[in-house]
């Protein structure tokens, strides 16, 4: 955002942009090597083309990065948490390395005939990559060059190294002390000429992308007597997948994820959002003893945020005054106008007055959409941690036709 504030010609235009990013008239984004590209509604009935290009680091720069993410593991838990540490581009420009773009690598174009650089459309692009970049680091290391996936596999393999590195050394023979110290290993001459020494150490294997899954059931067929084995086939399915994401973490951190610690419900809850089957879905709902529609708004609250997400839907409680108090203020003074719609408050739940829409302050401090179908509150997005940005979306969809799906359409 700075960088987009320092390359403007036209702070007006930022403002406009700004609004245009909350409303949602910022379409599905899509993300490549070296740019991001987005249809944005203006005021014209179709949407403009709107592109955003920023230079992709050299290879020499992405193996500085990689030298100085691999030699702090603190670094990998944090990028495999999503989460993008500050430390780590101060590092990057120690190295020589702008991992953040500046105001001289964006590229911002649109289809519209505005002549501003940028235009509202190009700054609505710039402020919605900035909440994306904030939900997910990976992002911005995509921009810049490198996909996940693709950073991962090399963190794993240098961490490996790394890790055999140490171990040769801590069996190295400990000089005597009346003994001065000899150089560790063979000299390379001697070795090439004797074709003689360890091999080197393989990297570690690749990881599939995803563990199989078992097939749709059209219907529902009755249990038979023992085990059922479609019902273990999805069990062994999620089995799988968990302990992929292990290994991934064990090959790339060092360490295993730390398991998660769920309740029964929660853990019914997680197996229906990541197995989306009408079989799994109604025998989880007869086996758990709730409605399915219950079951279906816990399926879609997990799905924006898993467990603090589930909390939101069935919990309420009471912020302390001060944090409301500061939210409100920040309603305020990021509200466009300055002037927000009349909210009901209540507990952690604003209603906005008028309209089945309502906003839950969740206890991991973001704000959840929520709108309301036959006398029932449903999720319908993912949270934010800004109030006024998590209600400028909810607002954009309350012309939109809404469905709370009950059954059917979560689990297809």
């Amino acid at each position: 955002m700075s960088a987009l504030e320092e390359c403007s010609l036209d702070p007006g235009r930022l403002t406009r942009g700004r609004t245009y990013a909350r409303s949602g008239a910022v379409g599905e984004m899509t993300v490549v090597r070296g740019r991001v590209t987005a249809p944005v509604q203006g005021s014209r009935p179709r949407p403009y083309r709107v592109s955003l290009a920023v230079p992709v680091l050299s290879d020499a720069e992405w193996d500085r990065i990689l030298n100085a993410v691999a030699a702090r593991a603190g670094y990998i838990a944090a990028l495999l948490d999503r989460d993008m540490p500050p430390e780590l581009v101060e590092d990057a420009l120690a190295e020589g390395v702008r991992l953040l773009p500046s105001s001289n690598d964006l590229e911002p174009s649109c289809s519209c005939p505005d002549w501003g650089y940028p235009c509202k459309h190009g700054a609505a692009l710039c402020y919605q990559v900035a909440r994306l970049l904030d939900k997910d680091p990976f992002v911005l290391l995509l921009m810049r060059g490198r996909g996940e996936h693709q950073l991962l596999d090399e963190l794993a393999r240098r961490n490996a190294v790394r890790a055999a590195c140490k171990t040769v050394a801590a069996s190295a023979p400990v000089p005597s002390p009346r003994t001065p110290a000899q150089p560790a290993g063979t000299p390379a001459r001697e070795a090439f000429a004797a074709r003689a020494g360890l091999p080197p150490l393989p990297g570690p294997p690749p990881l599939p992308e995803r563990t199989g899954h078992p097939p749709v059931f059209a219907t529902a067929r009755p249990a038979a007597p023992g085990i059922d084995p479609e019902a273990l086939q999805t069990l062994a399915a999620d089995a799988a997948e968990r302990a992929r994401r292990q290994l991934a973490a064990l090959l790339v951190n060092g360490t295993p994820l730390a398991p998660a610690d769920l309740t029964e419900w929660q853990d019914a809850v997680r197996l229906a959002a990541e197995h989306p089957h009408l079989e799994v879905f109604a025998r989880i709902a007869q086996n758990t003893g709730r409605p399915p529609s219950e079951l279906a708004q816990a399926v879609r609250a997990w799905r924006y945020g898993g467990a603090a997400a589930l909390a939101v839907l069935e919990d309420t409680w009471t912020p302390d005054p001060s944090v409301l108090a500061r939210a409100r203020a920040s309603l305020t003074d990021d509200w466009a106008d300055g002037r927000p719609p009349q909210l009901r408050a209540w507990r952690n739940r604003w209603t906005v007055v008028g309209r089945d829409r309502q906003l839950r302050y969740g206890r991991d401090g973001r704000w959840y959409p929520y709108a309301k179908e036959d006398s029932a509150w449903w999720p319908i997005g993912p949270p934010d941690p800004a109030p006024a940005t998590a209600l400028a979306a909810l607002l954009a969809l309350q012309d939109r036709p809404f469905s709370s799906g009950r059954c059917s359409s979560e689990t297809r």
